[in-house]
């Protein structure tokens, strides 16, 4: 009887700050229950070894913001079966892609003492411009259960259980109090993905949007009632513009509101 195959899991980095690679290595009991299921193949934050794909399912972190991750993400692509993003910069470009609304070139000029040897796209984009994603893992970062789960449901040849829901309902499910209704808090929890379990709302703090927008998220509604808060057009595009700038609802109503 011919034995199994070890499946191969890959962890690929391109522009992003490692945190999401890190959530794996935080799952400390969980992570050994996924060593023991895959083979790591490709994982250069946790070792220097390297095994040749093809790959059964390849994780990637970070956004592409340069020519030559353009071509790299293409070759990420065809050595893996499946392809999953973990994290904002993946999912929507990061926060790196605030240079989206800017000219980047200027901020190369007042960054760096020779500018003439940076290479860098005009725009920082998700890895699903570039090609086919299998599934997206959303969070700044994502969620050390949420993560187990996908590499779990991948393995199974199953879909992940991930919540669809906003963070209000998570604050629902906390007992939180509503910063908005209680204290006139800003918050972006009501069009925000859950996966946080609310921790800011749980502190008195509005959301952030770090795991970035629901699905099928209201941002007009939010907007119009943050007005009502005496939230200003320009404060409004500050808080769209964060973690996930380059979301399309996120960015949409950023730029509504900047007109």
């Amino acid at each position: 009887m011919k034995r199994k195959e070890t499946p191969k899991l890959a962890l690929w980095k391109f522009a992003s700050c490692d945190g999401c690679q890190l959530s794996l290595l935080d799952c400390e009991d969980e992570l050994l229950a996924v060593a023991g299921a895959v083979q790591i193949s490709h994982f250069l934050e946790a070792s220097r070894a390297v095994v040749k794909g093809p790959y059964d399912l390849s994780l990637v972190e970070g956004s592409i913001t340069t020519a030559h991750d353009a071509e790299r993400i293409h070759q990420v692509r065809r050595a893996s079966k499946r392809l999953v993003t973990i994290g904002a910069c993946a999912t929507a470009g990061g926060i790196q892609a605030l240079r989206n609304f800017k000219d980047v070139r200027e901020f190369i000029k007042i960054v760096y003492a020779t500018p003439e040897y940076i290479s860098a796209l005009e725009t920082s984009t998700p890895i699903s411009a570039h090609v086919k994603v299998d599934f997206e893992l959303r969070g700044c970062p994502i969620s050390k259960s949420q993560l187990i789960e996908t590499i779990s449901a991948f393995l199974n040849n199953r879909k992940p259980v991930t919540p669809p829901h906003s963070v209000c309902l998570e604050c629902k499910l906390r007992g939180n109090v509503c910063v908005m209704v209680a204290h006139g808090v800003p918050c972006l929890g009501p069009v925000t993905h859950a996966g946080c379990g609310a921790l800011c709302p749980a502190y008195n703090r509005g959301c952030f949007g770090c795991f970035g927008p629901q699905e099928t998220p209201n941002t007009t509604s939010l907007s119009d009632q943050l007005s009502r808060l005496n939230v200003q057009r320009d404060e409004l595009v500050r808080m769209y513009r964060g973690f996930n700038a380059g979301a399309k609802p996120f960015r949409r109503e950023s730029e509504k509101n900047e007109e």
